[in-house]
């Protein structure tokens, strides 16, 4: 088991998180920022101008050139990430789903940490689970192996009012782990808050392989997993249809919503192979490199 492990993670260290954004936080990291600065990785020459460090002069280059050259380097610096995993009761309802949903908080989180980003974890909608908020690769398998522990619990409250209410300042990556099983209403006034902030995000819908294709038929209670409401319906072959057919139609509404804010979205499922996700699909969406 420790061997699968390290193995599992020793993958993820090739991953790094993608970013368009060009602010950067006040503290060193191990990615380069769009500006000039201290770090060891050399850029370019320019001519020294007046007040420039005279330590920066390359003696070597004048005595080639006879002019004054310093050296300028890149400045590397750390991005604030925060993943944001949906805990309601609809994730939480069936085992192999909310596995996969904590194996993709817990992935993300390893990247963020493992290239000496600053994380904040959140498990949205629990009652009795605070924010975590790390700095620094030497936390990345701790992290990791505590988000894929957490154990199910009550929730409260719906992911898009609770995440609503989380501080997203100073936060410049936003990862949002979710279903996805809210009124479309909810998610645009969720992304247009987040929007407002100006952070990057990347929506991962995650869906069980049960709920795109139900298995059930003849007559059967349906209950509403966060209302608890029931209903008693014979599902047939047409009212399937028509579910997958309405399903089909508010996932593409989603992906709508995020194309319009500037967001990046992706969708899996609970089967889905998790090593071509993210070595694949992610890169090639831009999300991880």
């Amino acid at each position: 088991m420790t061997t699968a492990f390290n193995t599992k993670l020793a993958k993820l260290d090739m991953l790094r998180l993608l970013s368009k954004t060009r602010r950067r936080g006040a503290h060193k990291g191990g990615r380069t920022a769009n500006k000039f600065g201290t770090s060891l990785e050399f850029s370019d020459f320019r001519l020294y101008q007046p007040g420039d460090d005279v330590r920066q002069i390359d003696w070597n280059v004048y005595g080639r050139t006879q002019k004054h050259y310093i050296k300028r380097f890149l400045d590397e610096q750390e991005l604030s990430v925060t993943v944001f995993l949906d805990c309601s009761r609809s994730m939480q309802v069936l085992d192999s789903k909310w596995q996969r949903a904590k194996e993709l908080a817990a992935t993300f989180s390893y990247i963020a940490l493992s290239g000496e980003d600053r994380l904040s974890f959140v498990p949205v909608t629990f009652k009795n689970h605070q924010k975590v908020s790390r700095k620094g690769a030497i936390y990345g398998r701790r992290v990791f192996f505590d988000i894929l522990q957490l154990a199910k619990q009550d929730s409260f409250g719906t992911f898009a009012e609770n995440l609503s209410k989380n501080t997203l300042k100073n936060n410049q990556l936003t990862i949002i782990i979710t279903d996805g099983l809210e009124p479309s209403a909810s998610f645009e006034m969720l992304l247009r808050l987040i929007a407002a902030a100006k952070q990057e995000v990347r929506l991962i819908q995650l869906l069980a392989r049960e709920e795109i294709e139900p298995s059930y038929s003849g007559d059967i209670k349906l209950i509403d997993s966060e209302s608890n409401d029931s209903v008693n319906i014979s599902l047939n072959a047409s009212i399937l249809a028509n579910y997958q057919q309405a399903l089909m139609e508010h996932n593409t509404k989603l992906a709508a919503l995020c194309r319009q804010y500037g967001f990046s979205y992706l969708f899996t499922t609970d089967d889905a192979d998790l090593h071509h996700f993210l070595f694949q699909e992610c890169k090639a969406k831009r999300v991880l490199y």
